[in-house]
């Protein structure tokens, strides 16, 4: 080979040398194959292809690159990588650190923590990876904690205290002197502030912020579920009592800058034990056959106004809180339930979407503003049920929020009915255009004057609800689309596509039910799984399959960056409808009439911050929802200790199966400890526990007969005892 040629490959080969490490550094938690690599760096002749593969070889033994498993190779991490992550704890006291721009966590052993907790945003040293083996790494700084106040049980000693947290994710308990206990006794429930963790001691240091009550007791577990997720149950003093200092009056002055509505029928639909009514619908027929009609929203951006505590406030809570026997407000009650909501046969200033919609639900024009209306007439869910399922005009007793039977207009009959056919079109036409129908059943309990559950009920929606709902989407999709579609600074709610993998594992389980899904494409996926949906109601598997489903789901969040609204299948999509309950709403209201005023559009990573703080509210009082129902669960089936059980096996873990009671949705954990008649291995590839002797199996799906075993309200856990397989 002359020297020109010799030249021209070891040119080549350092610039293959040079490739590898570009795409091999591009992500350095990947691992690429030959393949991948040539394909990154566009070789495609077999010479180059051979020197590749040569190089990589020569790489590996000279321990400059590593091979995490058989023709796969990696950047061999340096002595001195460190990343920035989230800590998320494991029930066996190890954790995973969760690193953005990596493709896999890193595994922290306990002894490694380097006294960080569940949630932290933490400095992670990531060590040499090991052939096979995953990334490992150690805890070298706390960079902010998550949480700075835990709720516990006080354990008191003669010259101070430890607090023993509840959540069980809290590793160590909390040291408290005694002049920071705040009178709390032994054995109470409190709420306590995290302080500084000296180096020479085994607990950090605390003081008490509030006591909450003996544990176990009604208010004190709902207190304390709020007070785990940083939710406040009560307004500061100067908040109430700014709020009540508002002029809530009705001003003709103001009503002559707004659309005057108040002759126009209108009226409300809400839950029947609803208080804060904050949307309502008018109706009129116009000369030429079509259908005027207004979707009509509290008018919150009114009262609430930017720069004050009120403002400060409702943005803090970012949302109403929904508990079984309650509900936190976003809004002191003078507003949420009085001056903004929209009660019959008061004047109300309002925030209005108003359609001219033809026979067969097109939207033909549109208007946006604010407006002035006066409901006449207060639904219930049920009555409005009523009007649609009789067409008749009479309400009877046995469903009457007014305590008597009654009867409406002709006109209030023609208008129900009409909302209920065109919002059955607006549906079909949504599904047919790929939304998502999740009907998933809500679990709700009656509860006695002392709020015990004397029993459970399940809510279901059924047309009135259905027609609700279709024309807050229609509001809500309106609204984001005449803005969305001018390209301007807004706030949207979006749903990303599910995750592939989540959706081949939802396959796996439901495939034991005898159903499947087509992963096809997009328009076959949401095919299938409406399909899924509507063929799982009314059987064993429903609730079961309901919550896989979701969970294979994105979440849907809030942002100024629109990508679209998966589910419902819209390409612009916020929340207008529900200001009194969501800080999103009002900032929606603010932007649009903004804009509806000429203004220019303000800068989007302000409201950004506002969007990621809003999501962030919405999942922890999402929690707290769900902790409060477990604990309503457990307190129920504490009464119910003799009674046998029929349930399905909703989940199995390698400790456990758990069961979830198909006539009243309770969920509770056979413990494998706790089943004597045989020894029990976890098979995680067939969702199941199976015998060692017998070969006796348990399996996701399954329906088994359970009793109650024990009841812990102050940890919310429900244990089941196994009876045995239902034949």
């Amino acid at each position: 080979m002359s020297k020109k040629n010799k030249r021209a490959r070891s040119q080549r080969k350092n610039e293959i040398t040079k490739g590898i490490f570009t795409v091999l550094e591009k992500e350095p938690s990947k691992s690429f194959n030959y393949k991948q690599i040539a394909s990154k760096l566009e070789i495609t002749d077999t010479q180059d292809r051979n020197e590749l593969i040569k190089r990589l070889g020569q790489l590996k033994a000279t321990d400059r690159i590593i091979e995490t498993e058989r023709g796969k190779y990696q950047k061999k991490p340096s002595l001195h990588t460190y990343f920035t992550g989230r800590v998320d704890l494991t029930s066996s006291g190890n954790a995973y650190v969760i690193v953005d721009e990596l493709e896999d966590d890193i595994f922290v052993p306990f002894n490694k923590l380097n006294r960080a907790f569940h949630g932290d945003t933490v400095e992670v040293f990531l060590k040499p990876r090991r052939k096979g083996k995953k990334m490992e790494g150690e805890i070298s700084k706390v960079l902010e904690r998550k949480k700075m106040s835990y709720v516990g049980i006080v354990d008191k000693q003669k010259r101070f205290a430890f607090i023993r947290p509840t959540d069980s994710r809290m590793y160590t308990d909390i040291f408290v002197p005694l002049e920071k206990l705040k009178k709390a006794n032994d054995g109470d429930k409190v709420l306590v502030s995290l302080g500084d963790w000296p180096a020479d001691a085994d607990s950090p240091y605390g003081s008490v912020i509030e006591v909450l009550g003996k544990p176990g007791e009604h208010n004190t577990e709902i207190h304390a579920i709020l007070a785990e997720y940083g939710l406040p149950y009560e307004f500061p003093y100067e908040v109430e009592q700014f709020a009540k200092k508002l002029d809530t009056s009705i001003k003709e002055s103001e009503i002559a800058k707004r659309r005057d509505m108040r002759d126009v029928l209108t009226f409300t639909i809400d839950p029947k034990d609803a208080k804060d009514f904050d949307d309502a619908l008018s109706f009129q027929k116009l000369e030429n056959g079509n259908f005027e009609i207004g979707i009509h929203i509290a008018d919150v951006s009114h009262y609430v106004q930017p720069d004050t505590i009120l403002e400060d406030e409702a943005y803090d809570r970012a949302t109403s809180v929904y508990l079984v026997d309650r509900v936190v407000p976003m809004l002191p009650e003078v507003l949420s339930n009085q001056a903004c909501s929209l009660r019959p046969n008061e004047e109300k200033y309002t925030f209005s979407a108003v359609f001219e919609l033809d026979g067969k639900a097109n939207v033909i024009n549109q208007w946006f503003g604010r407006t002035a209306i006066n409901s006449n007439e207060r639904f219930a869910y049920e009555e409005a049920q009523h009007i649609i399922e009789t067409q008749g005009a009479t309400i009877p007793k046995e469903i009457s929020i007014r305590g008597n039977a009654y009867s409406v207009s002709d006109k209030v009959v023609e208008a129900v009915l009409t909302f209920d056919r065109l919002a059955k079109i607006m549906r079909k036409a949504r599904m047919d255009a790929g939304a998502i129908s999740f009907d998933k059943i809500e679990v709700k309990f009656h509860l006695s004057e002392n709020n015990e559950p004397v029993g459970v009920f399940f809510k279901e929606a059924k047309d009135a609800n259905k027609l609700i709902e279709e024309f807050m989407l229609l509001a809500n999709r309106k609204v984001a689309e005449f803005i969305g579609k001018q390209k301007k600074t807004f706030v949207y709610r979006v749903h990303d596509s599910p995750d592939e993998d989540k959706l081949m594992a939802l396959n796996g389980v439901i495939s034991r039910f005898g159903h499947s899904i087509d992963l096809k494409d997009r328009k076959s996926i949401n095919r299938s799984l409406n399909k899924l949906l509507e063929d799982v109601k009314g059987k064993k598997e429903q609730n079961l399959v309901d919550t896989l489903a979701i969970r294979s789901m994105s979440k849907a969040v809030y942002t100024t960056e629109n990508i679209g609204h998966y589910g419902l299948g819209f390409e612009y999509y916020t929340h207008f409808t529900s200001p009194i309950r969501r800080y999103p709403d009002v900032m929606v209201h603010r932007l649009l009439q903004h804009y509806l005023d000429g203004d220019k559009q303000p800068k989007a990573a302000l409201y950004e911050e506002k969007c990621k703080h809003s999501s962030s509210m919405e999942q922890l009082a999402a929690n707290a929802e769900r902790d409060s129902i477990k604990y309503m669960q457990i307190k129920f089936m504490e009464d119910h200790k003799d009674q046998e059980f029929l349930g399905v096996i909703s989940g199995v873990t390698e400790w456990g199966i758990y069961v979830e009671i198909i006539e009243n949705k309770c969920e509770g954990m056979v413990r494998i400890r706790d089943i004597k008649d045989d020894y029990y291995n976890f098979d995680e590839r067939q969702y199941a526990i199976v015998g060692e002797r017998t070969k006796r199996m348990y399996q996701l799906g399954d329906e088994v007969y359970v009793m109650v075993k024990s009841t812990d309200l102050i940890k919310r856990h429900l244990d089941f005892s196994l009876i045995g397989k239902k034949e």
